[in-house]
């Protein structure tokens, strides 16, 4: 499991404490259902990186029950945040199915009204922050860095819809630079830099250069995390990943297009314009069959083994004076992952 975490097995019982629910002092509308159905399911990952990089970062003095139940709280205020953005991403996306189940917006009797749920959601976060961290001398800035990366995550989303309309394919605003502009604001901060951060506050590490230095790591694995998402879209099985992937017809702007773009040839371009975002699984099968034609699945994993090479060399550089051992962790938990 993560740094600092050794024998987690059950992500629920070490995000939960007798006095710590996700449903408690939050909206009647919200519990439980709204909750139940989408803040659990997932892997944990963001908000038990916030109490691993806690365990690693705090001294004794600071691993009180008290101090550790602020942890646990804020480790929930990321999975709600994450259930907001993929509440909201689904209906955007107009997608089916979310961690094995049908997308909240698609049960019957919810439809749109999913929509202020999402907005409810997001609203829960900062009420379980005044709730448990209020009185902490670290909730400002808990507070700053929760609304800043809200703000980093809106606008990778909007990066994502402007780039790749569903109505519009236009594979020339496909390019590198475009990618891993919305790949670092969509994912990265909220998914990596985010957990981190609010530990490192939560122990005192308030400094800009130890914040910088983590965010050099964090990004560039935030990076590496949405590749591999994006190619688990493609070519993961539905029945780990627990969907299924929609980046062809949705007209996405992944790494596995852009990729694809600087490959092809006249012809194959063609194939790719006559295709590419389109709904019909006819056309699917056809970049898919580019793709492999192409040897997409090779590049991929030429791309990982230099990736990870690339972030082992990161945290040799930049982890100086944070222990390694967070960051080592949070890279090995997600190479080589299936979903």
């Amino acid at each position: 499991m993560l740094a600092g975490s050794a024998g987690l097995v059950l992500p629920q019982q070490h995000l939960q404490h007798p006095h710590l629910h996700p449903c408690r002092g939050l909206p009647a509308r919200l519990s439980p259902q709204v909750l139940e159905y989408n803040v659990p399911g997932g892997k944990y990952n963001r908000g038990l990186t916030v109490l691993a990089a806690f365990r690693e970062l705090a001294g004794p003095q600071q691993q009180d029950p008290e101090s550790l139940r602020c942890a646990l709280a804020v480790g929930w205020c990321i999975e709600l945040f994450q259930a907001f953005f993929l509440v909201s991403d689904d209906i955007m996306d107009q997608s089916l199915t979310r961690r094995g189940q049908l997308c909240w917006y698609k049960k019957e009797g919810i439809g749109l009204d999913a929509i202020n749920d999402a907005f409810l959601l997001e609203s829960s976060v900062y009420r379980m922050l005044k709730k448990y961290c209020g009185e902490r001398p670290y909730y400002l800035h808990l507070l700053e860095l929760f609304l800043q990366t809200g703000y980093q995550t809106e606008l990778g989303q909007m990066l994502d819809l402007i780039t790749a309309p569903v109505t519009q394919v236009d594979l020339n605003r496909f390019s590198e630079q475009r990618y891993k502009a919305i790949v670092k604001y969509k994912t990265a901060f909220y998914s990596f830099y985010l957990p981190v951060a609010a530990a490192m506050y939560m122990t005192g590490i308030d400094s800009k250069e130890e914040h910088d230095n983590a965010k050099a790591i964090l990004l560039e694995m935030g990076e590496f995390f949405q590749i591999q998402d994006d190619y688990l879209d493609c070519f993961g099985d539905p029945a780990l990943t627990g969907k299924v992937g929609t980046d062809i017809q949705d007209n996405k702007c992944s790494w596995l297009v852009v990729e694809c773009l600087r490959r092809v040839t006249p012809d194959q371009r063609k194939i790719l314009e006559e295709n590419y975002g389109r709904k019909e699984p006819e056309k699917v099968a056809k970049v898919k069959e580019l793709y492999e034609t192409l040897g997409m699945k090779a590049a991929f994993q030429e791309y990982e083994e230099k990736s990870y090479q690339r972030l082992q060399e990161l945290i040799n550089k930049h982890a100086n004076r944070l222990p390694k051992e967070i960051f080592l962790g949070l890279a090995q938990k997600i190479y080589k992952r299936q979903k």
